[in-house]
Protein backbone atom coordinates (compact mmCIF):
# COMPACT_ATOMS: atom_id res chain seq x y z
CA UNK A 1 0.00 0.00 0.00
CA UNK A 2 1.45 3.48 -0.89
CA UNK A 3 1.26 6.45 1.11
CA UNK A 4 -0.69 9.64 0.06
CA UNK A 5 1.00 12.94 0.63
CA UNK A 6 -1.75 15.06 1.87
CA UNK A 7 -1.52 18.65 0.50
CA UNK A 8 -1.07 20.96 3.07
CA UNK A 9 -2.41 24.60 1.86
CA UNK A 10 -1.76 27.12 4.51
CA UNK A 11 -4.77 29.66 4.87
CA UNK A 12 -3.48 33.12 3.37
CA UNK A 13 -2.67 35.23 5.68
CA UNK A 14 -3.74 39.34 5.38
CA UNK A 15 -1.54 42.10 5.37
CA UNK A 16 -2.67 43.07 8.79
CA UNK A 17 -1.64 39.27 10.32
CA UNK A 18 1.85 39.90 8.61
CA UNK A 19 2.53 43.45 10.58
CA UNK A 20 3.55 41.46 13.82
CA UNK A 21 5.87 39.50 12.65
CA UNK A 22 8.12 42.54 10.80
CA UNK A 23 11.96 43.49 12.01
CA UNK A 24 12.56 46.36 13.58
CA UNK A 25 14.49 47.73 10.79
CA UNK A 26 11.55 47.40 8.36
CA UNK A 27 11.37 50.59 6.69
CA UNK A 28 9.94 52.06 4.32
CA UNK A 29 7.18 49.29 4.31
CA UNK A 30 5.22 48.92 1.02
CA UNK A 31 1.89 49.30 1.41
CA UNK A 32 -0.86 46.19 0.94
CA UNK A 33 -1.66 47.90 -2.68
CA UNK A 34 2.09 48.31 -3.24
CA UNK A 35 3.23 45.03 -2.28
CA UNK A 36 0.59 43.63 -4.49
CA UNK A 37 1.92 45.61 -7.53
CA UNK A 38 5.54 44.74 -6.56
CA UNK A 39 4.58 40.78 -6.56
CA UNK A 40 2.64 41.19 -9.76
CA UNK A 41 5.81 42.85 -10.86
CA UNK A 42 8.03 40.07 -9.92
CA UNK A 43 5.91 37.47 -11.40
CA UNK A 44 6.19 39.30 -14.80
CA UNK A 45 10.22 39.84 -14.27
CA UNK A 46 10.24 35.83 -13.75
CA UNK A 47 9.12 35.09 -17.03
CA UNK A 48 11.95 37.24 -18.65
CA UNK A 49 14.47 36.26 -16.27
CA UNK A 50 14.76 39.63 -15.30
CA UNK A 51 15.03 39.37 -11.07
CA UNK A 52 18.01 38.19 -8.67
CA UNK A 53 17.16 36.32 -6.27
CA UNK A 54 18.97 36.19 -2.81
CA UNK A 55 21.49 37.56 -0.68
CA UNK A 56 24.53 36.57 -2.19
CA UNK A 57 23.02 37.09 -5.96
CA UNK A 58 21.95 40.42 -4.86
CA UNK A 59 24.98 42.41 -3.69
CA UNK A 60 26.74 41.03 -6.23
CA UNK A 61 25.07 43.13 -8.60
CA UNK A 62 24.18 46.12 -6.66
CA UNK A 63 28.07 45.85 -6.61
CA UNK A 64 28.72 45.21 -9.91
CA UNK A 65 26.49 48.50 -10.52
CA UNK A 66 23.19 46.52 -11.96
CA UNK A 67 19.98 49.09 -11.70
CA UNK A 68 16.57 47.81 -10.36
CA UNK A 69 14.31 48.08 -7.65
CA UNK A 70 15.15 46.08 -4.21
CA UNK A 71 12.49 44.20 -2.60
CA UNK A 72 13.15 42.69 1.04
CA UNK A 73 11.28 40.74 3.17
CA UNK A 74 10.41 41.82 6.32
CA UNK A 75 9.76 39.10 8.24
CA UNK A 76 13.73 37.53 8.17
CA UNK A 77 15.72 36.47 10.60
CA UNK A 78 18.29 37.06 11.92
CA UNK A 79 18.85 40.49 10.60
CA UNK A 80 22.19 40.66 10.21
CA UNK A 81 21.45 38.07 7.26
CA UNK A 82 20.68 41.37 5.08
CA UNK A 83 21.02 44.35 7.20
CA UNK A 84 24.14 45.89 5.24
CA UNK A 85 21.66 45.76 1.85
CA UNK A 86 19.69 48.76 2.66
CA UNK A 87 22.80 50.62 3.14
CA UNK A 88 24.11 49.49 0.05
CA UNK A 89 21.23 50.24 -1.97
CA UNK A 90 21.40 54.20 -1.00
CA UNK A 91 24.56 54.26 -1.29
CA UNK A 92 24.16 53.14 -5.09
CA UNK A 93 21.27 55.26 -5.26
CA UNK A 94 18.71 51.94 -5.77
CA UNK A 95 15.31 52.03 -4.57
CA UNK A 96 14.06 49.82 -2.09
CA UNK A 97 11.21 48.34 -0.07
CA UNK A 98 10.22 46.15 2.56
CA UNK A 99 7.14 43.58 2.02
CA UNK A 100 5.79 42.01 4.99
CA UNK A 101 6.75 38.17 3.79
CA UNK A 102 9.44 36.51 3.01
CA UNK A 103 7.38 33.53 1.63
CA UNK A 104 4.72 35.63 -0.36
CA UNK A 105 8.02 36.61 -1.87
CA UNK A 106 9.48 33.28 -3.15
CA UNK A 107 5.76 32.21 -4.11
CA UNK A 108 5.94 35.54 -6.71
CA UNK A 109 8.97 34.81 -7.62
CA UNK A 110 8.28 31.28 -9.08
CA UNK A 111 9.59 29.53 -5.90
CA UNK A 112 8.21 26.97 -3.05
CA UNK A 113 11.20 28.44 -1.08
CA UNK A 114 11.30 31.90 1.18
CA UNK A 115 13.24 34.27 -0.42
CA UNK A 116 14.55 37.53 1.88
CA UNK A 117 15.64 39.61 -1.17
CA UNK A 118 15.02 40.32 -5.00
CA UNK A 119 16.16 42.16 -7.51
CA UNK A 120 13.72 43.68 -10.38
CA UNK A 121 15.41 44.84 -13.02
CA UNK A 122 13.71 47.19 -16.28
CA UNK A 123 11.87 45.56 -19.53
CA UNK A 124 10.52 46.67 -22.19
CA UNK A 125 8.10 43.91 -21.93
CA UNK A 126 6.52 44.93 -18.57
CA UNK A 127 7.74 48.54 -18.41
CA UNK A 128 4.51 50.07 -17.66
CA UNK A 129 4.28 48.01 -14.02
CA UNK A 130 7.95 48.14 -13.66
CA UNK A 131 7.74 52.43 -14.32
CA UNK A 132 4.51 52.71 -11.53
CA UNK A 133 6.15 50.27 -8.45
CA UNK A 134 9.92 52.32 -9.36
CA UNK A 135 7.79 55.89 -8.81
CA UNK A 136 6.04 54.49 -6.18
CA UNK A 137 8.61 53.52 -4.11
CA UNK A 138 10.51 56.08 -4.45
CA UNK A 139 7.93 58.07 -2.78
CA UNK A 140 8.01 56.29 0.37
CA UNK A 141 9.91 58.21 2.99
CA UNK A 142 13.59 56.91 3.54
CA UNK A 143 14.50 55.73 7.31
CA UNK A 144 16.04 58.21 9.55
Amino acid sequence: MTKVKKEQKSPERTYQELLPNLNPIAQPLASRKLSKKLYKCIKKAVKHKQIRRGVKEVQKFINKGEKGIVVLAGDTLPIEVYCHLPVMCEDHRLPYTYVPSKVDLGAAAGSKRPTCVIMIKAHEDYQEAYAECLEEVQALPLPL
